[in-house]
């Protein structure tokens, strides 16, 4: 096994380098657009696996789950097909590296605090690194830039403002497009403000002033929405600016800005995950709003970026940003958009029972299209959206697989007869008296002839399982019940999908016609589906490199309009949060932190 995420040779420290590393990018993916452009729910009604290399198919057939798993993250095994190996190991030379950057050295002065479990309150721990990293990146750059206020656009619920606000004692106004979460930031705020006074009535350490985050319903729609709310929404009010007790009613409702007074505030830019075409917005203001010195963008969502007619040279749209990119004529399309949100690392955390679970969804997904095409054709034009199903069954999968952990740390012993049988994948023998197991096939043994236990009992030594490799010797009434195993677990798919068809059928408000075999449907489709899963992780493994080239797009989009300091880049991108994002910062020209 060998992992193909070493460093590349690429850089984007000037647009010339960024634009070399854009255009390799271009060259290495235009001839995969069998892979790229294709819907895995197509999977079987274009037989989509026929696009793939054969040689390369016929080895990841055979691959267990979680070899498959680790190729979005650029995993290869040494016993693959060379030119399987260097696609791989090319396509991982190009992704923009996820392992999280030296900050101390990006951001020289920053100072990353903890927060605490009153400010962390509702956040899982993912949200909490992030909010944790991206609040100290955007202090330290706020107060490097001498900002008066931060803009968190697109704030959600509020953690990273109130991180902002309570913890790192700037000026915050938080900006979302819906009005419940506009509600739940105001509460909480409250909530997180009073356990602040009552800290400092404790502890008698002083009525000093605490920041409240202001909080604005918008929805942001354009360059000028934004600008407009930049220039118009610094002074406050003091139902949404909020002081403690002891200031005169002429102070209350006023932001507080450090320095001068007559001097006009300005304001840092900042966006955790600010989805689709609002991170586009929030770089192109910052290059047409006077008063914004800094942008700190987090972007995510890349499906709904807006992606216009290239030919259209005056269109706003979310991708491509740049002039240079724009004169390639490349159009990334939805499916690509789509691939780019693929999280490598998502996929190579999975363990082997969901890993099989999420291939059989994917399975069941496409061969359901197959239904669709055949006895619903004109619900097919329409593009239908049925939703994340299989929830039920994967909790269900879940919790056999738990069961099974019970079991695990004596398979290949003898113990008694349980009524709870092992995990269907487990890839053993014998496990106690009663189960005879290989490769995701169960017999049960006391159901078999007595000359068949006495045979079985032979592959048992001191109550210790002997290998066993040439399952062919084994007695024929073994090998009869284990081709009747067979035909039961294929059954039990057939009942998983029957059940999903259901479902799918259910959500597009469609009742199923008795003339629908579906069970033809999945006869048709069952023999194919364990190449389903080679695919969907070849597929899968280009995401990483679509989501370079949109954030490479967005830095070159910069470079292009906005000089440098002297000796000091204006823009920089760096992988941020522990492989799961990247961050795009820029500010207006030099500082010395």
């Amino acid at each position: 096994m060998a992992n193909a995420t070493e460093c590349n040779s690429y850089s984007c420290k000037n647009s010339d380098e960024t634009l070399a590393w854009i255009k390799a990018i271009i060259d290495f993916i235009t001839p995969f657009s069998f892979l790229i452009n294709p819907h895995v729910v197509n999977f079987f009604t274009d037989r989509l696996w026929l696009n793939v290399d054969k040689e390369w198919m016929d080895f990841l057939r055979g691959e267990p789950v979680q070899n498959l798993l680790l190729i979005p993250s650029g995993v290869i095994q040494d016993h693959w097909p060379t030119s399987l190996k260097n696609f791989i190991l090319k396509l991982r030379s190009m992704v923009f590296r996820q392992e999280q950057a030296d900050i101390d050295t990006a951001l020289p002065g920053l100072q990353m605090t903890s927060v605490n479990s009153v400010l962390a309150q509702g956040m899982n721990v993912k949200k909490k690194h992030e909010v944790e990293v991206l609040s100290a990146v955007v202090s330290t750059i706020a107060d490097s830039v001498r900002a008066h206020t931060i803009v968190d656009v697109g704030a959600g619920q509020g953690y990273l403002a109130q991180v902002l606000a309570f913890q790192y004692q700037h000026s915050v106004i938080a900006i979302d497009a819906c009005s419940h979460h506009g509600r739940v930031t105001g509460a909480r705020a409250e909530r997180i403000k009073k356990h602040y006074t009552s800290q400092m009535l404790k502890s008698g350490s002083g009525m000093r002033k605490l920041n409240v985050p202001k909080t604005i319903t918008c929805r942001v729609l354009s360059i000028d929405t934004l600008k407009t709310l930049v220039e118009t929404s610094l002074p406050g009010d003091d139902t949404e600016q909020s002081r403690l007790e002891g200031e005169s009613e002429e102070e209350q409702g006023k932001l507080h800005w450090p320095g001068d007074a007559d001097k006009k505030p300005s304001t840092v830019l900042a966006g955790l995950h600010a989805c689709g075409d609002l991170s586009v917005t929030m770089l192109k203001t910052f290059l047409e709003c006077e008063d914004v010195k800094a942008v700190v963008s987090l972007g995510c969502c890349y499906n709904l970026l807006s992606e216009e007619s290239i030919m259209d040279a005056g269109s706003q749209c979310g991708f491509p940003m740049s002039q240079s990119v724009r004169s390639t004529g490349l159009s990334l399309g939805k499916s690509a958009r789509d691939l780019a949100c693929q999280s490598a690392e998502r996929w190579r955390s999975l363990d082997m029972h969901a890993g099989i679970h999420n291939f059989e969804l994917h399975a069941f997904r496409a061969a359901f299209q197959m239904v669709l095409s055949k006895f619903y054709p004109e619900v097919v034009m329409s593009t239908p959206s049925i939703g994340r199903k299989g929830k039920a069954l994967r909790r269900r999968q879940q919790r056999r697989s738990a069961e099974s952990q019970h079991h695990q740390g004596s398979i290949g012993h003898i113990r008694p007869k349980s009524s709870v049988w092992p995990a269907e994948s487990e890839n053993v023998l014998v496990v106690d008296g009663s189960w005879l197991l290989h490769a995701s096939i169960m017999v049960t043994a006391a159901l078999l002839p007595s000359t068949a236990r006495s045979s079985l009992s032979q592959c048992v030594t001191d109550g210790i399982m002997t290998s066993v490799l040439d399952i062919q010797a084994l007695p024929s009434e073994i090998l009869n019940a284990k081709a009747g195993c067979e035909e039961t677990k294929s059954d039990n798919k057939f009942l998983h999908f029957e059940n999903f068809c259901r479902s799918g059928l259910s959500h597009l408000g469609i009742e199923q016609s008795l003339d629908i075999n579906l069970q033809s449907v999945w006869k048709e489709a069952e023999p194919f589906s364990d190449l389903i899963g080679p695919y969907w992780s070849l597929r899968a493994a280009l995401g990483p490199l679509l989501e370079t080239l949109i954030l490479l797009d967005r830095l070159l989009f910069l470079q292009e309009q906005v000089p440098y300091g002297q000796g000091h880049d204006a823009a920089s991108l760096l992988a941020l949060l522990n492989s799961i994002a990247s961050h795009l910062s820029l500010e207006k020209g030099c500082y010395s932190p």
